[in-house]
């Protein structure tokens, strides 16, 4: 298994299950009109803001693991088709 197949899976994981987990937290906090509860507004405003972060992070991881899957799938190509030329010399 190369790392890059690794790395991709894991931060892809990640990321979709960060988002997964702040989406979820968001959800839970609302009440039934739906407004977000909070206990002050310095704890609005820290959640939000460390959510708002959360998200980002969780776009790179993605972005991340989907750039590492497509190298890993570029070089699997290059791997193959160096195969086949050393097989079938012209």
């Amino acid at each position: 298994m190369d790392a890059s197949l690794v790395l991709g899976i894991m931060a892809l994981v990640a990321g979709l299950g960060l988002r997964y987990w702040i989406n979820r937290r968001r959800f839970y906090r609302r009440s039934p009109t739906g407004a977000e509860g909070f206990s002050s507004y310095e704890s609005s405003v820290i959640i939000k803001n460390a959510e708002r972060m959360g998200k980002l992070v969780a776009i790179a991881l993605i972005i991340l693991g989907v750039l590492f899957l497509w190298s890993h799938s570029r070089q699997k190509k290059a791997k193959a088709s160096q195969n086949m030329e050393i097989q079938n010399p012209r």
